[in-house]
């Protein structure tokens, strides 16, 4: 049973920068795509970015040069290194895993595991 636990959110305002962390009981390395979502209240719940087995890296185009995921796979740990940060940013925010090579954000579907979730609030 793949588990994530998320931490790290919180509040700050619009500019500043938080970094999420989900201690996961896998890493991409073992053939996970690994991924954060957020959901905002009254949408959809939307992937933000992901990173596969080979290091390779996606993001949504709204947190480009903006987010970075990365991971210790020492620590078996996924980071979300969020800066710039702007209101439109506030959701809760998942850290999620899927049994693929390759991440495919828009098919939330391909995500089987998930964790409880993390509030991120900016103020403007």
């Amino acid at each position: 049973q793949v588990q994530l636990v998320e931490s790290g959110g919180g509040s700050v305002q619009a500019g500043g920068s938080l970094r999420l962390s989900c201690a996961a009981s896998v890493n991409s390395r073992s053939g996970y795509c690994l991924g954060w979502f957020r959901q905002a209240p009254g949408k959809e719940r939307e992937g933000v970015a992901g990173i596969e087995y080979d290091g390779r890296r996606t993001y949504t185009d709204s947190v480009k040069d903006r987010f970075t995921i990365s991971q210790d796979s020492a620590k078996n740990t996924l980071y979300l290194q969020m800066n710039s940060l702007k209101p439109e940013d506030t959701a809760m925010y998942y850290c999620a895993a899927a049994r693929t090579m390759r991440c495919v954000l828009q098919r939330r579907d391909f995500f089987g595991y998930w964790g409880q979730g993390t509030q991120v609030t900016i103020s403007s």
